[in-house]
């Protein structure tokens, strides 16, 4: 996929923020489209499909929390990229932002070399899995990434995105210890800062939605997914 193919949608109600942008991002090369809400934004992306959102937090009529929210609800933008817009020192918005399913973001005011390169590591990220295999099969759990569901016996079972990649990253090599630091930078990139806890409480999560079976914790070291095959 080249940058010409790539598709972009910009969210803000300042028409400034937009411009600049926009400016920098279509000098790259990719296909720009913009809202100036979130309802509007989501007209524009069910019309457009885009690889990737930059969303702003604060905006009239739907915030960009509500509007992520409502975007990974639709199967259409389970795998799109969102990146937030976010004030300095709105630890709390990036808190919600990351339990709707982002995937990144950049403090405001924006510095254009900046959200340019983190947009190009995003895409290069969406890329790379894009190549992966689209399904995990094992007898009784069934991981497929290309709806971001997850089947336990033929039942259904719901996991907010970054459950989900944290568990196909760890399925994906099943007995090998992922140690916390590659964990980080797979699932939430090199570029955010999270806790270490982060890690313990998605583990904790998928164990009591999937089952204690599954996941081993290596102490000190990271953690290893088990194959129920075994």
């Amino acid at each position: 996929m080249q940058e010409k193919d790539i598709k972009i949608l910009l969210v803000d109600d300042e028409p400034d923020i937009i411009e600049i942008v926009k400016f920098n991002l279509a000098q790259v090369g990719y296909q720009i489209f913009s809202a100036s809400d979130g309802l509007e934004a989501i007209e524009v992306a069910k019309k457009e499909l885009p690889h990737l959102i930059v969303l702003d937090v604060m905006m009239p009529n739907l915030n960009g929390i509500d509007t992520c929210e409502r975007l990974r609800q639709d199967d259409r933008f389970q795998n799109t990229i969102i990146m937030f817009l976010t004030a300095r020192g709105e630890d709390y918005s990036l808190v919600a932002a990351y339990d709707v399913g982002a995937d990144d973001y950049v403090t405001k005011p924006i510095k254009p070399k900046i959200l340019v390169s983190k947009v190009k590591g995003l895409l290069r990220r969406y890329k790379e899995e894009s190549k992966l295999k689209s399904a995990l099969s094992f007898s009784n759990l069934l991981i497929d990434r290309e709806t971001y569901k997850v089947f336990i016996a033929g039942e259904e079972r719901s996991l907010p995105r970054k459950e989900f990649e944290l568990l196909y990253l760890l399925a994906s090599d099943p007995g090998k210890v992922f140690n916390r630091d590659k964990i980080m930078e797979k699932v939430w990139g090199t570029s955010v800062v999270v806790g270490d806890r982060t890690i313990d409480v998605h583990i904790r999560k998928l164990r009591e939605k999937l089952g204690e079976s599954f996941f081993k914790t290596i102490k000190g070291v990271g953690y290893t997914f088990i194959s129920p095959d075994k």
